[in-house]
């Protein structure tokens, strides 16, 4: 599941690595949060970006949050802020793993996998 901060700088066109992992993931297996769309698209009404952010998240397939995700945000709570926690809470309740470029963030949500896919291959 990506988390909004990935697709940010996937619209951003940020890093090759990035890139390289896109392209490795098998088909069908890229996901995002209905909270990373809405956290991107306020974003983009800010800056201007709605076409490429519609077209972002035409080609990946966004994930209804629903009340497992809910249940799940529970487990998440810390003094960090909101939108990440509930991406995180909503790849819990699926049992995905959470692509982020900022690992840190989500180091203390237990149970949760990460992958920070700005590192290098």
């Amino acid at each position: 599941m990506l988390d909004a901060d990935i697709c940010v700088d996937i619209l951003a066109g940020v890093g090759d690595v990035l890139r390289q992992r896109i392209e490795m993931a098998l088909p069908g297996t890229l996901v995002t949060s209905a909270v990373a769309l809405a956290e991107v698209m306020g974003s983009a009404v800010r800056r201007g970006g709605l076409i490429e952010t519609r077209r972002l998240f035409g080609a990946i397939p966004v994930l209804p949050f629903d009340r497992p995700a809910a249940e799940a945000y529970a487990t998440t709570l810390s003094n960090r802020g909101c939108p990440g926690r509930l991406i995180a809470a909503h790849a819990l309740a699926l049992d995905l793993t959470l692509v982020t470029g900022r690992e840190r963030d989500f180091a203390d949500v237990p149970r949760l996998r990460v992958e920070n896919w700005m590192l290098p291959l």
